[in-house]
């Protein structure tokens, strides 16, 4: 199951060449934080269908993102679902990112950030994969690495997930000894339009391919995910993600493995 993961790495890195990219992924934050004095407000909507019951469920997980300094940025999500055949809200988390390493160029740069997210959630555990984007209370602590050269970026990350008993007494309930994960992702991505760039008023749509995989660290079972991502970004502040993300493997049992993301941003620069 790793050999799927290592083999699908090597694919999207070598997909790269020749190709002209954004550092605005969808699954994943790249090292390089948002301006400076800016707030950003985003929605994550998904619609994965799950297995156990037959049927879609909708994930709604509204997002304000503060862009503290050049080196720190801070994230508040709240999580909502209709899982319980009604819409309600289910929790929330913080996501702190500091960029520690930086080397800038002219038309390149490779950076490095440390983050930690922090989860905490009142709904029902029903899978072994640790999910702290609306199902696990728990802390997640990575490292991620971000290269741009000439308009093409590559980047990867690599973080340790450790699951909590959810509030309400729903205890995790697949055992202590099978808490903690390994997360790790590659993205990369392709500037389709324009090919030619006059001034900020021009829509650009990027298409992009982003590999999301976790190990579980007592078990050894790992899922490999990949999600393709069509995005639109409009008069340079404004945002919007579709995307398909789908298994290649998956020992690590999820209810719900695979279905779409929308997503919808809106940013506001220089506002302290």
């Amino acid at each position: 199951m790793k050999n799927i993961c290592l083999t699908a790495s090597l694919v999207l890195i070598s997909l790269v060449h020749g190709l002209h990219a954004q550092e605005l992924f969808t699954y994943t934050e790249p090292a390089s934080n948002m301006a400076k004095g800016t707030i950003g407000f985003r929605l994550n909507t998904t619609m994965m269908n799950d297995k156990i019951e037959s049927r879609n469920n909708l994930h709604f997980l509204p997002e304000v993102m503060l862009g503290l300094s050049k080196k720190w940025m801070l994230h508040l999500e709240g999580f909502l679902s209709d899982r319980n055949k009604n819409i309600k809200a289910e929790g929330g988390s913080v996501y702190l990112k500091y960029r520690f390493y930086s080397i800038d160029e002219v038309h390149s740069h490779f950076r490095m950030a440390a983050y930690g997210s922090m989860a905490f959630n009142n709904s029902d555990i029903h899978q072994d994969a640790i999910d702290m984007k609306g199902h696990n209370s728990g802390y997640e602590l990575g490292i991620v690495a971000t290269k741009l050269q000439h308009k093409v970026a590559v980047s990867a990350s690599m973080a340790l997930a450790h699951a909590w008993d959810n509030s309400n007494s729903l205890n995790y309930r697949f055992g202590k000894e099978h808490r903690n994960a390994m997360n790790y992702t590659l993205s990369i991505g392709k500037l389709l339009l324009p090919k030619a760039y006059k001034n900020y008023k021009q829509t650009n749509i990027n298409g992009m391919l982003e590999m999301l995989c976790q190990t579980n660290l007592t078990t050894g079972k790992t899922y490999a995910d990949l999600a393709p991502v069509m995005q639109f970004i409009f008069l340079s502040k404004m945002r919007a993600d579709i995307s398909y993300r789908f298994s290649l493997s998956n020992d690590l049992s999820r209810s719900a493995p695979q279905g779409f993301l929308l997503r919808l941003e809106y940013n506001i620069f220089n506002t302290f």
